[in-house]
């Protein structure tokens, strides 16, 4: 089967009872029902199986066949459903996300520590609260009298293009702060050396906390700081400039199968041949593997059931949002004002010469 449109869904209706049989003590216990639960779902999307819409015209002449309309399955595994989902979401973020310049950063979690965070995907929620608090601290050190606050929404993402476990949290931070006066204020550059040190001993912190008293863990972090002296990696370098972008890049990470289905080159069967292009050298890598192996990889991704994708914290907060958005729409406002009457040219008064070759459409007097 050559790549298009449903090819993942020809192969879980072809292998995954199959594969489920023999290798689903792969996953976590916790998950395994929800797992098998979303896959079934995913391959009946459309179907009758999963119940329809009987629309018919009971008024007409004649005998009119009836319109039915099949139920979709609404499952982050399904490309189809999953996009709906993704472009309705983004269209009502347009709304909610401030109009001012933004930062996307990326913070990743180091090979050592993945396994944690596969076993308890839950897990991943404290991670980000911990990114949140890691500008919170930076606002605190710029000015504690001040008491800037930031707008700071985070995804979490567990794939990376080569489709192996990889947990990261995509930031979107706003450029700027609120102060305890209402007052907007750039509060410039955060440093990278700053970035991933304390995102390195925010997350070693989480460690600590989680096993306590387990002398292997204490080890490995005492190891991990010896290991990544620089810190934990984090990527700090996209900027986006206005909110429907922003709306547009959170909402690529919300709902969506670990792979686009164009990048399934071919499928016989037997074995799925898939690219991706790796991220630091910008050359396409292709890969050709067992099919077994191509369902562990995108069935591995599949977060829990009633799992939370976004978190937002600071202006983005519940508590906090209302009222930044109106201070920030007014100060929008202004900015604009301010800059049309910069631009504006000052017209000069006119001579009275000038006055009188109008009045009298006449070129001199």
């Amino acid at each position: 089967m050559s790549k298009g449109s449903g090819v993942i869904k020809q192969i879980l209706k072809e292998h995954f009872a199959g594969f489920w049989e023999f290798h689903s003590d792969r996953f976590p216990k916790a998950y395994r029902s929800h797992i098998k639960e979303t896959v079934e779902k995913t391959v009946r999307c459309g179907t009758s199986d999963l119940g329809f819409a009987r629309y018919e015209c009971l008024g007409c002449d004649g005998d009119p066949s009836p319109k039915f309309v099949y139920f979709t399955c609404k499952s982050r595994l399904c490309h189809r459903c999953g996009k709906k989902y993704t472009d309705d979401w983004s269209d009502r973020q347009q709304e909610m996300i401030f109009d001012v310049t933004h930062r996307h950063m990326v913070f990743t979690i180091p090979e050592e520590l993945r396994k944690v965070f596969y076993y308890d995907r839950k897990k991943l929620n404290a991670l980000s609260k911990q990114v949140a608090e890691v500008f919170q601290f930076h606002n605190y050190q710029k000015s504690k009298k001040r008491g800037f606050q930031s707008g700071i929404i985070t995804v979490i993402h567990t794939f990376g293009r080569d489709l192996k476990f990889n947990p990261h949290i995509h930031a979107l931070v706003t450029e700027g702060a609120l102060d305890n006066q209402n007052e907007w204020v750039n509060n410039g550059y955060i440093p990278y050396d700053y970035l991933r040190k304390s995102w390195q001993k925010v997350v070693l912190d989480l460690l600590k906390k989680w096993f306590p008293s387990n002398q292997t863990v204490t080890e490995l972090i005492n190891d991990l700081y010896k290991r990544y002296p620089k810190g934990f990696y984090v990527n700090a370098e996209k900027k986006i400039t206005n909110a429907k972008g922003v709306a547009r890049y959170i909402g690529r990470y919300l709902a969506r199968p670990a792979i686009a289905e164009y990048r399934i080159e071919d499928y016989d069967g037997d074995k799925v041949h898939y690219w991706y292009e790796d991220h630091r050298t910008g050359k396409r890598i292709d890969k050709r593997i067992p099919v077994y192996r191509f369902i562990f990889e995108i069935l591995q991704h599949i977060p829990p059931k009633h799992f939370r994708m976004v978190g937002r914290f600071g202006l983005y907060s519940r508590r906090s949002h209302r009222k930044a958005q109106q201070i920030l729409s007014l100060y929008s406002f202004m900015r604009t004002k301010q800059i049309s009457l910069l631009l504006e040219k000052k017209r000069k008064k006119k001579t009275y010469r000038q006055r009188m070759m109008e009045a009298f459409e006449k070129r001199s007097i």
